[in-house]
């Protein structure tokens, strides 16, 4: 009687939708729902769909349109569909440490929306969504009361079972109630006083709910595994060294250093669930650009692929894609997992291409080197490879005082946008953004600066912006699609319908020939914000995308 009680006195809106996500669920390839931030563990982000095809995509047309508003103050009335003539009012909820008095508006929706059952789930910083994903009517209204920190963005939510969990600027891990958006516990998981900032979206593997951090002054990073029912802390792993001897220790100049050497996590990784290997990119040393006080070595395990294993938290293997980085090439790219043919017999591998302009191709089991390509086409910062296959450092491309020509920038030729993979054609779609900028070297204390300090950028254009397909077998480019004006924005969706879409930086969603390149269709819905993402709902395939603050949704009618 208490639970019949209960359901009434929510909306109906709210019995009606709400679904759950079975650990095991994680465990299938991407067909109809979104249930986590790459949409399957593999970080593919390749859909099985096929009813959006080549032959079918001029027909997309516009389904709904919801505009997210943030803030605790934010309007009410429900932001779907204006079509259906809706009043439904949103549910509101606040939880929070904070006082209650910062609101910090605007922002982007710039992570992946879940879609189960029927229903979306949507984030920005301090902020969560509920829509349903047949019109966009909103459901509930998530409002965190921040202390402060960096509100750059935030990735999304991870899902397990009827819970959500989200990270804040201001370093909690919050988990809701999926169906009403009423929040569960929250829980602390790095110090805001020592410039941590939490963006990633969290991913769960069993019962593990694992978290990453970003930072950029001086503090170590790591990587957490909360308990999914409790939100208990189960293991912590330090990316850089933290005790004398442990491994990497070597590569600083000392153990102080090291210890305030970053390696943040601030990218999703991707789970292996045979050899139950938790794979994740690690951000820039710091401090970034100057060296007195880390020394010249390669100042592990920054830059890095790093693998772990989900239930102790130890570390199987690492590979370093930008050893002694001096540039902030911080190697937090999604990783994508791949079985496959390479030279004639099959692997288990892990694909990146990397912020620094060069691509990887790495046996995920051991972490064997494969292949390493240069992709960018004006990369010029290394030297040639190191025996592992890694770009060389080259000094003379460090900032100095008469400044020096650097390609690409420091936002590298891909930053956090998410890449796609298409078994089909074997190809990994990812951005190239072919920069130029002068590094000029500021300060001259030997002992450096701290964080990113100690240096000044001069962004002084570009040789072509591009959405790039590339063979992990060779490392080469398959075909290169150049993107005018705003260069690429978002990140890349591939599917089985032959599809690649993707942001143009131009102001439009476009849809490729996964095969060629070629544009199939394209509309003028403004700056992507998020990689596009694609559903299955009562026998319609949605692609939807995200541009600021308003989730667009597209059909086959």
């Amino acid at each position: 009687m208490l639970l019949v009680v209960s359901l009434l006195l929510l909306p109906i809106s709210l019995i009606a939708q709400g679904g759950v996500v079975a650990p095991e669920d994680l465990l299938k390839p991407l067909e109809d729902s979104w249930p986590t931030y790459n949409g399957d563990y593999t970080g593919r982000r390749y859909s099985a769909l096929t009813q959006v095809n080549r032959a079918t995509v001029k027909q997309l047309t516009l389904g709904w349109m919801s505009q997210m508003s943030p803030g605790v103050d934010a309007p009410k009335p429900n932001g779907g569909d204006q079509r259906r003539g809706s009043r439904d009012v949103v549910r509101s909820i606040v939880g929070g440490e904070g006082p209650g008095d910062i609101s910090i508006r605007g922002g982007s929706i710039k992570g992946s929306v879940l879609e189960v059952d029927g229903t979306l789930y949507v984030t920005m910083p301090d902020n969560a969504w509920a829509l349903d994903a047949r019109d966009g009517r909103q459901l509930w209204h998530y409002f965190w009361k921040t202390r402060g920190g960096t509100h750059i963005g935030n990735r999304g939510f991870g899902m397990w079972k009827g819970y959500l969990f989200m990270e804040t600027p201001d370093d909690y891990l919050v988990s809701l109630d999926a169906k009403t958006g009423t929040e569960r516990w929250h829980k602390p998981i790095a110090d805001l006083n020592q410039g941590y900032f939490a963006t990633p979206a969290p991913i769960v593997v069993g019962d593990h709910v694992l978290v990453g951090v970003g930072n950029d002054i001086d503090s170590p990073g790591f990587l957490q595994s909360f308990d999914a029912e409790t939100g208990d802390l189960q293991w912590k792993h330090y990316t850089v060294p933290m005790q004398k001897g442990d491994p990497g220790e070597s590569s600083w100049a000392s153990l102080d250093a090291a210890r305030h050497g970053g390696a943040q996590t601030w990218i999703t990784g991707a789970y292996d669930p045979e050899t139950k290997l938790y794979i994740f990119g690690t951000g820039n040393p710091t401090p970034a650009y100057t060296t007195g006080v880390r020394g010249d070595k390669d100042n592990l395990f920054t830059c890095s692929l790093v693998a772990v294993n989900v239930d102790t938290g130890k570390m199987a293997w690492y590979y370093q894609t930008s050893p002694h980085d001096m540039h902030d090439y911080d190697s937090a790219q999604t990783p994508v997992l791949v079985d496959g043919m390479f030279q004639g017999k099959m692997r288990k591998m892990v694909l990146t291409a990397a912020r620094n302009g060069y691509y990887f191709t790495l046996d995920r089991v051991t972490g064997e080197p494969l292949v390493t390509s240069r992709y960018g086409l004006t990369t010029n910062w290394a030297k040639g490879f190191t025996p592992t296959g890694a770009p060389l450092h080259d000094p003379t491309k460090d900032a100095t005082v008469g400044g020096s020509l650097v390609s690409p920038n420091s936002s590298g030729t891909v930053n956090w946008q998410p890449p796609a993979f298409s078994p089909e054609t074997g190809l990994l779609y990812v951005y190239e953004v072919n920069s130029f900028s002068i590094f000029y070297l500021t300060d001259l204390d030997p002992r450096g600066s701290m964080g990113l300090g100690g240096k000044e950028e001069a962004q002084i254009g570009s040789a072509g912006s591009y959405l790039t397909a590339i063979d992990y077998q060779t490392g080469k480019a398959a075909w290169r699609h150049r993107y005018f004006g705003g260069g690429a924005s978002g990140g890349v969706l591939a599917t089985a319908g032959g599809l690649v879409f993707s942001g143009d930086g131009s102001g439009s969603l476009v849809a490729h020939d996964a095969a060629t390149g070629d544009p199939l269709w394209h509309t003028r819905v403004g700056q992507v914000t998020n990689a596009p993402q694609t559903y299955m709902l009562d026998g319609h395939q949605y692609v939807i995308c995200a541009t600021g603050d308003m989730l667009w949704s597209f059909l086959l009618y």
